[in-house]
């Protein structure tokens, strides 16, 4: 048995008022001992059964033993066990930022393995508490994503809130944008989706049926080109339009678990690595693609794109935080696609 199938519901059924603690492994413990029969086929059922009420230490045979930790510091993610992707940098990074400092604990799952590592040190040391844990994990893998699933539920019991934030761009036209980039943009922003919520959905399903009364929350880092197309950035805007195809199928799928599942749509973030790097960055891509007619630096591009904002800015983090708390906390909404792009798109 894999501990991913064993401890959300470990965690779930030692809940007190409806709060899931975060699990801690502890040396050993002489509350409970309960030995899981293999194969087990009800581990819900089976360790019900055996965890007296109030329980807050447990021994598993084999697997080890574990300590309910129900402490948290206050905030709107008081508690809450997050994984966001793409998380050493850019959006991810800020997103889980503010995630610990309003009370979660947060783990940065990202391709860059150092890059994770530094970021969860700045957390901590901005947090002034252990409030961020890196893994390392490639959206696009199935199994670079149980691995490092299996590390949350290793450290901490299960998972509250996933934020598929991970994403890339390559923009070009469809006469000349090549396969390999296609591939690329394709298989982190659409197929990466799809594999991580394949793989969180059994831990959120275990977690459920201990526990009926809670929800779960998947929230998609989309973007306002999932709402409108996107000239000469086709790969892209594919890949979001259909990222919000997977949002509003899982949300009505994944419902009977407890789990609603969101997109946010932001406009423009000029701040972050993915329109500002240099090299890589859209500002460099739109130039030097000509996208932006007549444009010669990164100034110009950036003006072209506030010039289309009513409120003639780019978006921040706060604002997407804000529709991210709002997702958390409202318990009658699922499979939506919310803008969070200063007018740029506006719904009927």
């Amino acid at each position: 048995m894999n501990i991913t199938t064993i401890l959300p519901a470990v965690r779930a059924l030692m809940a007190q008022d409806q709060r899931l603690p975060r699990l801690e492994r502890i040396p050993t413990t002489t509350q409970v001992a309960i030995t899981l029969p293999n194969p087990c086929t009800d581990i819900v059922a089976t360790v019900k059964a055996a965890l007296p009420p109030g329980a807050t230490e447990i021994t598993l045979t084999g697997i080890g033993s574990f300590r309910a930790i129900f402490d948290a510091p206050a905030g709107r993610a008081s508690g809450k066990i997050a994984v966001v992707t793409g998380g050493a940098q850019g959006f991810g990074f800020e997103i889980a930022t503010d995630l610990a400092k309003q009370g979660a604990t947060v783990v940065l799952a990202d391709i860059n393995a150092e890059g994770v590592k530094t970021a969860s040190e700045k957390i901590n040391a901005a947090t002034g508490r252990i409030a961020a844990f890196g893994v390392t994990m490639n959206v696009a893998d199935i199994d670079s994503i149980k691995a490092g699933l299996e590390q949350v539920v290793s450290t901490f019991g299960g998972v509250d809130l996933f934020v598929a934030n991970a994403g890339v761009l390559r923009a070009g036209s469809v006469k000349d944008l090549t396969v390999k980039d296609l591939d690329f943009v394709t298989n982190v922003n659409y197929k990466g989706y799809f594999l991580c919520v394949q793989a969180v959905a059994p831990i959120f399903a275990l977690q459920h049926q201990a526990l009926p009364d809670i929800w779960f929350d998947i929230i998609q880092i989309n973007s306002k080109s999932g709402l409108v197309g996107s000239n000469k950035n086709g790969a892209y805007a594919g890949s979001k339009f259909g990222g919000i195809g997977l949002t509003q199928s899982f949300a009505m799928e994944l419902v009977e678990d407890g789990v609603k599942v969101n997109s946010i749509c932001p406009g423009n973030f000029y701040d972050g690595p993915l329109w500002a790097d240099p090299e890589k960055g859209l500002f460099r891509q739109y130039l030097d693609s000509g996208k932006v007619p007549g444009a010669k630096t990164f100034e110009d591009v950036k003006r072209f794109y506030e010039s289309k904002v009513p409120m003639r800015r780019g978006c921040t983090t706060p604002d997407v935080m804000k529709a991210i708390y709002y997702l958390m906390e409202q318990t009658y909404e699922t499979g939506q696609a919310i803008p969070v792009t200063g007018g740029q798109v506006m719904l009927a």
